[in-house]
Order: structure tokens, then C-alpha cells, then sequence
């Protein structure tokens, strides 16, 4: 099975009965008499054990570290796109009340306030661990506020969570410039309006897999530019974790399409007031609050899973 290289050691997305095997042969490793001759090999080595070990255990090294979010409106038009904003202020107001910082790193908002798409990154302690099972499809149902005939909508957004790395391991992931569809424009504000004269936006396609990342938020061009590029990288990793294949394998597939009525949760407003978590079965009617961003009722479930 393939691997990527990180920080000198060899991270593998593989099952348990792989990871059990190669813990064993690592662990037979370091016994040996002259396994400290080679310092650095030596250090790598116990690098990569405690890695598996982490692994096995459930526990990703990643987890402990900051998170890439990304909010896209779905079925649903105008609602959807409320929707997402709904969305991206809950988990805001959220980050808010753990002591987290958030900085946006794109959007695509309408001209009533909603986003057709929304990334930001959010920098503290745990965060990818505690927000990275929120990935997935959001439903919202609700006596639209855009119906002259006040009748009831149902509308969906994909939440997107990803690892951010730091430098030292997107230094050692590796994406061939060849496979890269890469393009300018100026940022963006509400309803396409141009707010910046220079083409500091920056689009990057990987054209192996489809996937695509923006990022406008920087002020210079090269900087929205390494901001993209760090998204890619944690994309085609979240892709290769989910389908337990190498990132090599991963950067050769086509990205799948994202197939909107799979929720993971619903955010119901009429004719009852009900947040449910369909993995968990984790409930409350206090959407007040879970839109105020107390949603560790749901986070704290899907990790006791």
C-alpha cells in the first residue's frame, strides 16, 4: 500500500489488521541490539510506531491541530444559501465559545446575505479532533422566509472539515505541478461585485481527481495561492483516509459527486422544532441553541460511536 512522507516518517491509511502487523514488525525492530547505531533512522522509526499506535487507537495525529472548513449551498436555492449562512455562523458562535480563532479564507455570498459557498480555517486546541465528524450533508426544513406563499422548503448544504497542515508536512506532500489547473481573478464581493483591482484570488483545479479550491481572503496573490495549495493537499488527504487508499491511489480517481439527501443531521423548524443527528440518533428541540453554536451534544455522541 501506498504512503505519503510526512515529517520524516510514513504515514499509511490502512485497516486494523494492517496496522497490528506493522506495529509488530516496528516493535521487533527496535529490540534489536544495534537499532540505535542510526541515530535518525532510529527516531523515524519510533516517530512512525507511535503514529500507528495513534491510529489504532482511533486517535489521528492531526486531531490535536487546527481545521479547514468549508459550507456549500445545495439543493435548494435561495434557502440553501441562508442555509449556509446559518451554518457558518453556528460553527463560528461555536469556535467563539471554545476560545478558537476563525479567519476566512473565501466566499461566495448572494446579494441577501447567503453564502452559495463559505471556507475559513479555525486555529486552536483540539479542533480538528472535535469538528472533523461534522463533515457531511446538512438538512434544513422550514416554512421558507423567500415563499410569498409561506409554504415549507426543505434545503441542504455539505459541510466540508479538513486537517490543516503545517508547512513542514505540505514541504513533503507532493502534487506534480503537471496535474495542476491553476487560475486568477479579483476578489469577489457580494453578487460578483470586483472589491479588488489586482488579480490576487486564486483558483486551483487538481486535474486528476476534479477537486477544486479557492482562496480570496489573502491580500497578495502568492499567499492565496500557498492557502489553496494547502487546502488541496488536505482534500486529497481527507479523500484517501475516507476511502483507505494511499494518496497516491487517491490522486488518480475522480472525485466523486456529492449526492445532496444522504444527511447527517437535520435542522427542522416547522412543524416542530427538532435537531437530529441521524448517526447518533442524538436529539434536542432547542435549535435556538445548536444554531447558537451548542452543538457539543452532537460532537460528544458521534465520538462516543
Amino acid at each position: 500500500m501506498g504512503s505519503i512522507p510526512i515529517l520524516g516518517s510514513r504515514i499509511k491509511i490502512m485497516d486494523k489488521e494492517n496496522l497490528t502487523e506493522k506495529i509488530q514488525k516496528l516493535e521487533a525492530i527496535i529490540v534489536d541490539v544495534n537499532f540505535w547505531a542510526d541515530k535518525n533512522k532510529a527516531q523515524n522509526i519510533l516517530k512512525e510506531l507511535a503514529e500507528l499506535k495513534a491510529q489504532k487507537e482511533g486517535v489521528n495525529k492531526y486531531d490535536k491541530g487546527n481545521a479547514i472548513v468549508t459550507v456549500i449551498s445545495g439543493a435548494g436555492g435561495e434557502d440553501a444559501e441562508d442555509f449556509g449562512a446559518m451554518i457558518f455562523s453556528m460553527y463560528v458562535k461555536y469556535a467563539n465559545k471554545k476560545g478558537w480563532k476563525v479567519f476566512l479564507i473565501h466566499e461566495n455570498k448572494n446579494n441577501s446575505g447567503g453564502y452559495r459557498n463559505v471556507s475559513f480555517e479555525i486555529n486552536g486546541k483540539n479542533v480538528y479532533g472535535n469538528l472533523k465528524r461534522e463533515s457531511g450533508v446538512h438538512r434544513l426544513v422550514r416554512v421558507s422566509p423567500f415563499d410569498a406563499k409561506k409554504l415549507r422548503h426543505t434545503s441542504f448544504v455539505l459541510v466540508e472539515v479538513l486537517p490543516k497542515f503545517s508547512k513542514l508536512e505540505e514541504k513533503d506532500f507532493i502534487i506534480l505541478p503537471a496535474d495542476l489547473k491553476i487560475e486568477f481573478s479579483r476578489s469577489g464581493g457580494p453578487g460578483g461585485q470586483n472589491v479588488n483591482k489586482r488579480e490576487t484570488a486564486v483558483r486551483i483545479v487538481h486535474l486528476p481527481t476534479g477537486i477544486a479550491v479557492h482562496s480570496s481572503e489573502e491580500r497578495s496573490q502568492e499567499n492565496n495561492r500557498e492557502r489553496a495549495m494547502a487546502i488541496l493537499r488536505a482534500k486529497i488527504f481527507k479523500k484517501a483516509e475516507e476511502e483507505k487508499k494511499s494518496i497516491e491511489e487517491s490522486m488518480k480517481l475522480k472525485n466523486t459527486e456529492i449526492e445532496w439527501g444522504n444527511q447527517i443531521r437535520s435542522y427542522v423548524l416547522h412543524p416542530y422544532k427538532m435537531v437530529k443527528d441521524h448517526r447518533t440518533e442524538a436529539e434536542t428541540s432547542n435549535i435556538d441553541a445548536v444554531l447558537d453554536g451548542d452543538i457539543d451534544l452532537f460532537i460528544i455522541a458521534e465520538k462516543s460511536l
